[in-house]
């Protein structure tokens, strides 16, 4: 029958009995007639049809319609159907047929109707509930829903021979008549009842099976024999969580004011994750467990368990000589609560009770909120240790002073644990070797604060002990003290000198020497007044100006100085062979009175005490590491290294000799001071102020491992503010305005077919072969076969007659190079062609020979090289200028080229920017152009796209082949050998 909307109607709720599904709900319309009664005239309700009764629905009722829909037979079938022939109502009878029945999904069927009904069920409040009668109609019996809840209290009656059990309900202060009066469960988790009409919920959730007996039984016997394990299990949880009325044994109720316990106990290293499921960055450290605990009386536990039954309070069992005693504790979970959000204010929340740190952090945590843990009674409690040390609980405290002497500086330092001061020689030397913890006067072991690993280990490190009672810090440490000082950790004293260079950047305006000849540019000659301040404050210094910005002309200027101001004392400047002749030439130039001498060549004069009648020693890398016995004798005014990235390797010979040499200032050059990687800055800062960053190994623990591995921008920037007093880098983007425009193109070229069958095969050949050691085990075994095959194929993509002699047919790269080195000629440009495969350059020689194409040629065997950069630079009929990548990397001035061809891309991007700068340098006028040919489909694309993901590090640390293998994973390798 329909009920119409427009009428008066009320909804209501019927329950009823599913054959195999047991009770379940439906939702009615029904049409009230003239006097507000419900009439005949009904109509079922579901979410397709409610909002035709929008009028007589609110929130709830939409709430119920839609969980009384999910209790539809069809729906509450459907999930386990899977792909089945038969039709919900089929499938349900099969379920729960004798023969074919599936006991499992029967359960899992009465386990979601049991939620639905329990999430129905109190929001029934209010709204009227019936039985259905057999015929349907869903408004037979009316079920009045009562919304204060009953009270249950168990009974229990230990006589001689058994014990007795059985519940006594009330509602609203009055005995509840329900046994034996044909009610029922209509929910059992948690139990909701229906007896005379009436449907009834209780204060505390109980289990329904708790009741179910007693529907139909006064009470329950429990025999003799079963009585000691009954009332230890059984009733110790029901009185733990409900009224229990004792007869024959006897229940001590306590209630009162927690007191809170933090207590903690000792964990081996490594555990924490396995614990509470996190990584705790241990390094495994022992870990420290803290748990809070809530005191009452004589017992304590520990915080309530949100997934636990019942109220959290707690009931101990106890049996003496027959005679049953229950203790139980009536917990306040607001309080409690409170003292958990003290704590959760200092970062300490709890998972499953525990909250867990690495020891040093742990002991560091207690020490800082000591005082607030007081104030708000929280009492700290250690309960266990893996050795049966008592640790010392309270603040550490560490004051260091740096006051100025003569020639460094002195540190005062004092370290407290509690009432106890401590030798800080004693502290230092444990946190250098990453030791936390020692023995106090009283027996107690004190723990190191984590902090103080992160903010001091590099200080303590740097400090030099002069004698047990004097501790000093070398004066090129001043920027490092300056931090440490911004971030409150030591108290810095300077005297007045000192003080206004707070910044490094009080810099005095110098005037050039008077036997300078030329002019520098403006950020050339705040160049040369940052030397002369490293020279009157005694730093050795790092002149790190992007290629082409004249770092040779501001080391002359400087050189010049010295020879006016300390007359009769000899420098000596080291640098690449192939540098010498231009030394000579800008020496001659800009500053012709130095007296310059060449200590070069097997004529050489092998007697250090002639220099003496010389301002400025040249000579070469390979000359100090062969005569390095005689020239350490020789104490110079300043060493100076050009191209110092040649000392990168702090291990190497020639850093081994230059670090014998003797003077009483040094400085570097380069244009990247960083190629490989951090140790690199470590072997050329070291060389010009020893000790500035600490032995090899530590900067490496220190630096180089946070900064590489672990990509740590907090040790990156401290690093940075150590060094940058001492280095000074200018790009030419920044500096050199008047540069012309330098643009970048990439030429994509496609192999031939027959090239690309080379490529291919050779492809195929290393593929198999190194994903097949990729998925056999480590990395290390196959990293040669990697960097070998991918060698052969970069240069399969320049030419295959670089692998393959015998090759007779042609490349993609080579066509577009000859036919863009026809066009720049035809217009009368000139261009640098570089290559770091000599056998490359060669296949590009053979082409302009047969072409009767002038150029100009250099490469690690050329002897003339000066002869070839002059021809380029002064004859016009050569417009090329074939280079290999290391010989010509670097010393070159190129200013009439403006192209630059980089015919292979290479894995380090700064040696790439090296080459592209032998044009685009002071003295260019014109544009440069540069063209990076790359070979389509090959390793070229996938190394240019692996470079840009992962060789930013450091703000300007770029890899070389090795560092770059080392960074690939093995999805890398695939994507680059797919």
């Amino acid at each position: 029958m329909i009920v119409h909307s427009d009428r008066p109607f009320q909804i209501v709720y019927s329950i009823f009995s599913h054959e195999y599904l047991g009770l379940l709900f439906e939702s009615f319309a029904v049409q009230l007639d003239e006097k507000g009664r419900l009439s005949l005239a009904y109509q079922n309700i579901s979410s397709a049809n409610a909002a035709d009764f929008d009028s007589g629905i609110d929130k709830t009722d939409y709430a119920l319609i839609k969980l009384m829909d999910s209790m539809q037979p069809e729906v509450v079938i459907k999930p386990y159907m899977k792909k089945n022939n038969l039709r919900p109502k089929e499938y349900l009878a099969k379920i729960f047929d004798s023969k074919t029945e599936d006991k499992t999904i029967q359960e899992l069927v009465f386990r979601n109707l049991e939620i639905k009904r329990s999430k129905i069920l109190p929001l029934l409040k209010g709204k009227r509930l019936f039985e259905m009668a057999s015929d349907g109609n869903p408004v037979w019996k009316e079920i009045e829903v009562n919304t204060e809840p009953a009270k249950i209290v168990f009974h229990f009656e230990k006589g001689e021979y058994n014990t007795q059990y059985y519940p006594r309900v009330k509602h609203e202060g009055r005995p509840l008549e329900w046994q034996h009066k044909d009610g029922y469960l209509i929910c059992k988790d948690p139990a909701w009842l229906i007896v005379n009409q009436q449907l009834y919920h209780f204060d505390k959730e109980i289990d329904g099976k708790k009741l179910q007996p007693f529907l139909t039984k006064s009470r329950i016997m429990v025999e003799r024999k079963f009585e000691p394990q009954y009332y230890r299990k059984f009733v110790t949880a029901l009185i733990t969580q409900f009224d229990v009325y004792p007869t024959g044994f006897q229940i001590h109720t306590e209630q009162g004011t927690p007191e809170a316990l933090l207590t903690f106990n000792e964990l081996p290293g490594g555990t924490g994750a396995d614990l509470f499921g996190e990584d705790l960055d241990t390094t495994n450290e022992d870990v420290i467990v803290f748990q809070l605990r809530f005191k009452y009386g004589e017992f304590d536990f520990e915080i309530m368990s949100k997934d636990k039954e019942g109220s959290g309070n707690s009931c101990r069992f106890e049996e003496k000589d027959g005679e049953f005693t229950y203790w139980k504790t009536i917990r306040s979970d607001q309080i409690e609560k409170r003292f958990e959000t003290i704590l959760k204010k200092k970062q300490m929340v709890f998972s499953h009770g525990k909250f867990a740190l690495p020891k040093t952090k742990a002991f560091e945590w207690l020490g800082n909120y000591e005082d607030y843990l007081k104030e708000n009674k929280i009492k700290i409690e250690q309960r266990g240790s893996l050795s049966g040390k008592t640790f010392h609980i309270g603040k550490a405290q560490i004051t260091i002073e740096v006051n100025e002497n003569i020639d460094w500086f002195d540190v005062k330092a004092q370290i407290k644990f509690g009432v106890y001061l401590v030798p800080f020689v004693k502290i230092r030397k444990l946190i250098m070797q990453g030791k936390s913890e020692f023995e106090l006067p009283n027996g107690e072991t004190a723990v190191i604060p984590a902090s103080w690993f992160v903010n001091y280990s590099e200080l303590f490190n740097f400090i030099e002990e002069r004698s047990a009672e004097e501790l000093v810090l070398r004066k090129h440490h001043l920027a490092f003290a300056r931090e440490l000082q911004n971030g409150e950790l030591i108290r810095l004293n300077l005297s007045l000198k000192l003080e206004r260079l707070r910044n490094f950047d009080a810099i005095d305006d110098y005037e050039l020497p008077d036997n300078f000849e030329g002019i520098l540019r403006p950020y050339q000659h705040a160049g040369y007044n940052w030397l002369r301040f490293l020279n009157d404050y005694q730093f050795g210094g790092c002149l790190a100006d992007d290629m082409g910005l004249g770092k040779t002309v501001q080391a002359l200027a400087l050189l010049a100085h010295e020879k006016a101001e300390n007359p009769g004392f000899t420098s000596l400047l080291v640098m690449p062979t192939s540098l010498i002749y231009n030394w000579e030439l800008e020496a001659k130039k800009f500053t012709p009175d130095l007296n310059i001498l060449v200590y070069s060549g097997t004529q050489r004069l092998k007697d250090p005490w002639k220099f003496r009648g010389y301002d400025v020693v040249l000579t070469s890398y390979g000359i100090v590491r062969m005569d390095i016995d005689i020239l350490k004798d020789f104490y110079f005014n300043y060493v100076i290294l050009d191209e110092s990235q040649a000392i990168k390797n702090p291990t190497s010979n020639i850093a081994t000799a230059v670090n014998k040499l003797k003077s009483k200032r040094r400085l570097i050059l380069t244009g990247t001071p960083v190629e490989n990687g951090t140790m690199d800055l470590w072997s050329q800062m070291n060389f010009v102020n020893p000790g500035l960053l600490g032995n090899q190994n530590l900067f490496k623990k220190q630096y180089l491992v946070p900064i590489e591995k672990q990509n740590d921008r907090e040790k990156a920037s401290r690093l940075n503010a150590m060094i940058k007093p001492f280095i000074l880098r200018r790009l030419k983007s920044q500096v050199a305005k008047d540069l012309p425009e330098k643009l970048t193109n990439v030429k994509y070229s496609d192999m031939t077919p027959e090239q690309e069958k080379v490529y291919q095969e050779i492809k195929t050949y290393y593929r198999e072969k190194i994903i097949g050691e990729l998925d056999g085990g480590g990395r290390g075994t196959q990293q040669f076969t990697l960097l070998r095959g991918l060698t052969q194929l970069r240069q399969i993509a320049n030419h295959p007659k670089l692998t393959r002699p015998d090759y007779e047919d042609g490349s993609g790269k080579l066509e577009d190079i000859t036919y863009m080195l026809q066009e720049t000629i035809s217009e009368n440009h000139k261009v640098l062609v570089f290559s770091q495969f000599v056998r490359h350059l060669s296949i590009v020689r053979a082409y302009l020979d047969e072409n009767n194409i002038p150029y100009a040629y250099l490469d690690g065997a050329t002897k003339d090289r000066q002869g070839q950069v002059e021809s380029f630079q002064n004859d016009e009929n050569i417009k090329v200028f074939l280079i290999s990548l290391k010989a010509g990397g670097v010393g070159l001035n190129l200013t009439k080229a403006e192209y630059v061809f980089l015919l292979d891309p290479w894995w380090n991007p700064a040696v790439e920017a090296q080459a592209i700068d032998r044009a685009h340098r002071i003295g260019q006028e014109n544009k440069v152009i540069i063209y990076k040919f790359i070979t389509r489909g090959t390793v070229e694309e996938k190394i240019m796209a692996l470079q840009d993901r992962k060789l930013a590090l450091a703000g300007e640390l770029i890899s070389n082949e090795e560092s770059f293998m080392k960074s690939l994973d093995n999805e890398d390798i695939r994507a680059l050998l797919d």
